[in-house]
């Protein structure tokens, strides 16, 4: 096959590329050529924008297109517009397009999403909203449209640090502060897993919408995991979350995992749609042993923006020890 992927150099595209490689398929990759152009040097760089900038994409044909940065839809409806016979669309969408409601009962792929008013651009307001407009203009034009709706997406290559911060404050040794209720749910996903499953899924013309994310696991298996990958002597202080918000610490990126305390349900999403597509999730060890040796290769940010600072840590644990 012959596959398009718009951008291919970050995190979950650059897993995209690495599949499709070692599967056999040509690739192209389409993208500004401003992260990493080092990459790949073998396969085919279209240079542009998806916003202005389209025309190395006019009137070119591919085998299947996997689009893992789609956020505006003009912006995807105009990528589509430019490109000439497609076989196959994926589309990578987000979890974030459901509803607080069918979040907090633990959202099926038909379950409603979140509706605008009207169409804005502001992705930092409106990030879940637009990409349920994009996955309509898409499924517009694709009845065959693969359409995943990961949510956290975890391993090397992740920029973010919401997962990696795990491994590496383990790592780092001491008194690690952690969310309470431990029994609370974390639902993930590996960046490899999910860029196998939608090479297969261009390979199979498989069409749908589907979860993709691990089956539940608790905070504490999670961050237990991560400890004992990690070799290093460390304790966990679990810390309640109502005490957290009061110390103002920041749920999701400043404590990477935690949700807050009014969002209990936020994982605890069905995956057996996917699942019983194909979707293969490796064991979690792998991704946590996998992701702390990227993370000491020195290929990983030095300051990534999630993750509680190692000062603010200790006077929350201060304030904590002080309370009890």
């Amino acid at each position: 096959m012959h596959i398009l992927i718009l951008g291919g150099t970050v995190f979950l595209g650059r897993h995209v590329v690495e599949a499709s490689l070692a599967r056999g398929h040509d690739v192209t990759l389409f993208n500004r050529g401003q992260t990493r152009p080092e990459l790949f040097p073998e396969i085919e760089k279209l240079r542009g924008d998806r916003d202005g900038d389209l025309g190395a994409l006019v009137s070119r044909s591919f085998d299947a297109v996997v689009d893992t940065s789609g956020y505006v839809p003009r912006i995807v409806r105009a990528t589509i517009d430019a490109l000439s016979d497609i076989g196959h669309y994926t589309f990578v969408s987000t979890m974030s397009v459901y509803t607080e409601s069918a979040r907090a009962a633990g959202a099926r792929e038909d379950d409603e999403v979140v509706r605008l008013k009207q169409e804005t651009e502001d992705t930092d307001e409106s990030y879940g909203p637009l990409k349920a407009l994009c996955e309509d203009v898409v499924r517009g034009r694709f009845a065959n449209a693969f359409v995943p709706r990961p949510g956290l997406i975890v391993g090397p290559w992740d920029p973010t640090g919401r997962f990696t911060y795990w491994p590496t404050r383990f790592a780092a040794g001491g008194f690690v502060l952690a969310p309470s209720p431990s029994d609370a749910p974390v639902q993930l996903i590996d960046a490899r897993d999910l860029a196998n499953w939608i090479v297969e899924a261009a390979e199979q013309d498989r069409s749908g919408t589907y979860n993709a994310i691990s089956p539940p696991m608790t905070m504490v298996d999670v961050l237990e995991t991560c400890r004992r990958v990690a070799g290093a002597d460390a304790e966990v202080v679990w810390v309640d979350g109502e005490f957290l918000v009061k110390q103002q610490v920041g749920p999701w990126m400043e404590l990477p995992l935690w949700v807050g305390p009014e969002e209990g349900n936020f994982m605890r999403a069905s995956v057996e749609r996917a699942l019983a597509s194909g979707l293969r999730i490796r064991r979690f060890e792998k991704t946590a042993v996998d992701t702390l040796a990227w993370a000491r290769s020195g290929e990983a940010p030095n300051d990534p923006p999630a993750g509680l600072a190692l000062e603010k840590e200790q006077r929350v644990l201060d304030a904590w020890r002080l309370n009890q």
